[in-house]
């Protein structure tokens, strides 16, 4: 006989549920799956009962009821998300943030013929997606990567990018604007990244204005909330592209 406790867990509405797939990334615990374009709970026992996914949906199909539901099992989720994690790119939504690829070999082995006048153009991203809310937190090439965190205007303001950050085999960009999105979102969805997939290294590239500093103090405390050992570099780029300040930081936490 299954052991059940009354606790407070999810429910979705599945007229409401137009499979959008935000619920599914908002959810760190891999409790929902979009199901022949639906929102379903896969089961009971990944639920934890928080509600992150609930402020997510934009059609307020998910809401919590207390009842008779299996115990949360934190020990299956960490089996299920790591088997996940393997199964990424077949994810069955078509939001774009399900469909992480990792773009490093196919860019490897491109036959398409560049010019040579364009060929310092050529794009240097190795995964997709990169917007850091779209990005799967269990993406298999995540795992020891090391990471680009950029805002999302330094790429305009910096002709060469590509060429300055994204050139190494084990690099991942993820961008962001902490003033036009969530900064609390951000700061969650990365110390779940980093904590999740160790990475070797974190470069944070923002603007010179004053509201890009947002994104180096979410991504300092997502550190600090990991604890995780890792290199934070701080990339500071005018608005003319030209990189005025660079400074290096290594986290070191005891066991």
């Amino acid at each position: 006989m299954k052991t059940t406790v009354k606790r407070k867990i999810i429910t979705i509405d599945e007229e409401k549920c137009d499979g959008c797939g935000i619920c599914a990334q908002a959810c760190h615990e891999g409790a929902i799956q979009i199901i022949d374009g639906k929102a379903r709970l896969v089961s009971e026992s990944y639920c934890d009962g928080l509600g992150d996914c609930i402020g997510e949906c934009p059609r307020g199909a998910i809401t919590f009821e207390e009842r008779e539901a299996a115990p949360y099992d934190e020990e299956g989720v960490k089996r299920h998300m790591a088997s996940k994690a393997l199964k990424t790119d077949s994810l069955p939504c078509g939001c774009p943030g399900t469909m992480a690829k990792d773009l490093r070999n196919m860019v490897s082995s491109s036959k398409i013929e560049v010019p040579v006048e364009i060929r310092s153009l050529q794009s240097r991203l190795g995964n997709w997606p990169v917007q850091i809310k779209l990005v799967p937190d269990n993406a298999p090439y995540l795992r020891n990567a090391d990471l680009v965190i950029a805002a999302d205007c330094t790429a305009y303001a910096m002709a060469d990018f590509h060429g300055k950050f994204l050139g190494g085999e084990k690099t991942v960009c993820l961008i962001g604007c902490p003033k036009l999105d969530d900064a609390q979102t951000y700061e969650k969805k990365i110390t779940q990244i980093i904590a999740l997939n160790e990475p070797e290294s974190i470069t944070v590239v923002y603007m010179e204005v004053p509201c890009c500093g947002g994104l180096v103090r979410l991504i300092t405390a997502a550190i600090e909330h990991a604890k995780v050992n890792v290199a934070l570099k701080l990339v500071k780029i005018g608005i003319q592209g030209q990189i005025i300040e660079k400074e290096t930081t290594k986290y070191v936490f005891s066991k």
